[in-house]
């Protein structure tokens, strides 16, 4: 995959998952402010179950942020399209589905 389709992809992901990130954190507020309001009679494990929920999205939003960085410094590095296990390049296809691929398909099945 050339430079400026890897770079273009990785800015796409980051604002898409940036987006989502904003979302969900808007969610979480009004989650906890609604879960404090006076009057509440609903159950007050359902409250801190949506509040886990939002929690682990944030969390793994912020983890895919992560990578999308780690992706764009192999970019910089010239590594970036190749398996940081193996050093395998990984094909476009699965770059094309998920930019931030640190390794390939074979090697996420294995673990």
């Amino acid at each position: 995959m050339d430079h400026a389709r890897a770079a273009a992809l990785l800015e796409a992901e980051r604002t898409r998952v940036r987006d989502l990130l904003s979302e969900s954190s808007d969610a979480a507020q009004d989650d906890r402010a609604g879960a404090n309001e006076q009057g509440d009679m609903s159950d007050p494990a359902t409250s801190l179950t949506l509040e886990e929920q939002d929690d682990a999205v944030t969390s793994s939003l912020r983890e895919r942020l992560q990578a999308i960085e780690r992706a764009e410094q192999r970019l910089r590095d010239g590594t970036y399209g190749r398996s940081i296990r193996s050093g395998v390049e990984i094909p476009d296809e699965r770059l094309e589905a998920d930019p931030a691929a640190e390794l390939t398909v074979e090697e996420a099945l294995e673990g």
